[in-house]
């Protein structure tokens, strides 16, 4: 079982920080998740290495 690791960035719209939890065990994933401020959708791509756990990148973009 691996723990997400938490990430922060701000929102493409809104510019306000929005917390992500990526988890680390995938090595690349994508998926859209809304902004808690503004409520637009996000594009959120994350590597990781999973043999390590260690977050590589994480890009934040308009959906």
């Amino acid at each position: 079982m691996s723990l997400l690791l938490e990430h922060q960035a701000p929102c493409p719209f809104c510019h306000e920080p929005v917390t992500f939890f990526i988890d680390p065990s995938q090595d690349e994933q994508t998926y859209i998740e809304d902004c808690t401020v503004c409520c637009r959708p996000i594009e959120v791509t994350a590597q990781c290495d999973p043999d390590s756990g260690e977050l590589l990148n994480v890009d934040v973009g308009r959906s």
